[in-house]
This record gives C-alpha cells, structure tokens and sequence, in this order.
C-alpha cells in the first residue's frame, strides 16, 4: 500500500492569513472576489520577502517591497499604476490591524502610510453620447430589442454589469418602475426605471418565447442552431458578451472613447450630479459603502459646472470693462 503524501504545513504567517480569510468572509461579509484578491496580494509580499512568522512584518521590509512594486516592470513594459501599488500596502495594513487584534506581535498597522493616491480617471459619455449609443441599434427583432433594453437599464440605474447579467425575470417589477439588487458586499438597494428603460424592457419581454429565467439571454447568430450550450442550463448572457455588444454599438456610433459597460455607470452617475443630484443620493443609487468612491465624480461635476459658469454667466450683458 502506497503512503499518502503528507500535507504541507502551514507557516504560522500562512495560518494567520487563512484565519484572516475565514474573518473576512465570516464576520466582514465580503465577496469571494475580495477574498481572492486580498490573499493573492498578501502571499506575493511573502513570498516575495519569505516571511513565515507574522514577526517577521517590519517597517523596513514593507518600505523595500514597496519599492520594489514601484520598479516592477508589468507585461507591456510599463510599470504598476500608483492606485495599484497602494491597493497592496492597504492590503498589508488591513492584515496587521486584523493581527493587532488578536494581539499578534507584528508591526503596528499605522507605520504604513499610503499617501495621496491619484485621482481615478473617470470616462463617460455625454447625453447626446448615450442617445448615439442607443440610436446605434437598428430592427426590432429579439436580439436588437434585448440590446436596446440592456443600454437603456445602464443608463437608468447604474447597475454594474456583474448585477445586470445576474437578474432573473421575477427580479424586475415594471409596474412599480423599480426593483431591489443585491451588490457588493451583498449590500441592498433600490434602483429605478426610466420610462425609456420600462418600455423597452416591456418591448423585449413581450417579444421573448422562451422560459429561460434569466433577463438578458444570448442569441444565435444567423445560420447557427439555437440550443442551449451543454455545459450551462441558462442561456443567460455573460459579462464579456455584454461588454462586446457595448463596444460594437459604440463604434457603430462613431464614438471615439473607449465605451465599456461601467462607462455606461459613469455616465448615470455623472448625469444625475449635473442635473443637481446631491452626492449622498447618488451614493444610495451607485450602492457605494462609502462617499469617499462616489466623489470621484465631483471633480468631473465641478469642471462641466465651470464651463457652463464661463459660456453663459454674464455673457454680452454689458459687463465689459469700461
């Protein structure tokens, strides 16, 4: 009889990061996407500086392996973006304030600065962009009505594409013009229908045949058998899918941005600020933790409130210099 290959032991560092792991699931709720990524992050840091023993964490050892993020050279021959490189030393200081707590002897959380990370750049597209967008899409046949449905929810709601692509039929309530979404962090909110989105929505629905129960399936191009792939009991559409069709519509229109699905996000965002929205309403519709993410858009909001101020405040009222 063969022996059964040992199993790897755990350093004590590796113990304390499944015990982090297991406390972000359980007790802060976060996804499994988060949970991946911050362990990812945390066992390249020790790999990177072979660390075994939460001891091991010094002030000195962050410093250089932030230094060394700051050199390293990525795929295209470029460097890591600065929001990148401070994901990583949050990451690290989140682990530590974990380990403070359980009274773990490691360096104090609060030796970590991250500094002033730059502002995100935000791309969206103008009303008269979305109207292109939308108007981009030709024929009512089932394809181009679900098309149009999907672009006008974008732009109604906010809705990340990861929750767009995951509501089942039942979810939507267009009587009421509003449904609820479970989003990050499995956080719950309400989001609204346009009466563009509902109609179009309804035009959609109407036309379905299917008793898929997801909102948005795929469809066959011309020529090809329409049946449900074997490895999936829905034919619902998946992230990718959607951010091709977006891409396409968007070319079509002669829009020269790089138009993905959570350009359609900003754009919702943006338009409810320069219409006069207040910044906590707008957090409530995007389902942002925190207002801190949702500010990113005041900038933006601030540059297009100046250009009005300068093309129409006191334009030809004779306030020339005299």
């Amino acid at each position: 009889m063969e022996d059964t290959p040992k199993k790897k032991e755990l350093s004590v560092i590796e113990q304390w990061l499944k015990r982090f792991s297991d406390y972000l699931e359980i007790e802060m709720n976060r996804s499994k996407r988060t949970l991946e990524s911050y362990t990812r992050s945390l066992e390249a840091f020790f790999t990177w500086g072979n660390l075994k023993d939460p001891k091991e964490i010094t002030a000195d050892k962050v410093r250089e392996y932030r230094v060394y993020l700051n050199r390293k050279e990525t795929n295209t021959g470029g460097t890591l973006k600065k929001n990148t490189q401070a994901y990583h030393a949050i990451v690290i200081r989140t682990f530590l304030k974990y380990l403070a707590k359980q009274d773990v002897e490691t360096l104090a959380a609060e030796k970590i600065e991250i500094g002033k990370i730059p502002d995100r750049q935000v791309d969206f597209l103008d009303f008269d962009e979305v109207e292109r967008l939308i108007g981009a899409i030709e024929g009512n046949d089932a394809k181009a009505l679900r098309d149009r449905a999907i672009l006008e929810l974008f732009f109604s709601s906010g809705l990340r594409v990861s929750e767009l692509v995951g509501l089942d039929r039942h979810h939507l309530n267009l009587e009421k013009e509003e449904f609820s979404i479970r989003g990050k962090g499995s956080k719950l909110r309400i989001v609204f229908l346009s009466p563009e989105a509902k109609q179009a929505l309804q035009m959609y629905l109407d036309k379905r045949s299917d008793i898929d129960p997801a909102l948005f399936v795929s469809y066959p191009k011309k020529g090809l058998v329409n049946r449900k792939n074997t490895k999936r009991d829905s034919m619902r559409l998946t992230p990718r899918s959607v951010q091709r069709m977006v891409k396409h519509y968007a070319k079509k229109a002669g829009i020269l941005k790089d138009v993905h699905p959570h350009t359609l996000r900003h754009s919702f965002a943006t338009d409810l600020l320069v219409n006069g929205a207040d910044i906590r309403s707008v957090q409530s519709m995007l389902g942002h933790s925190s207002i801190t993410t949702t500010q990113i858009y005041t900038h933006i909001t601030n540059e297009r409130l100046k250009e009005i101020h300068q093309m129409f405040h006191a334009k030809k009222k004779g306030r020339e210099k005299k």
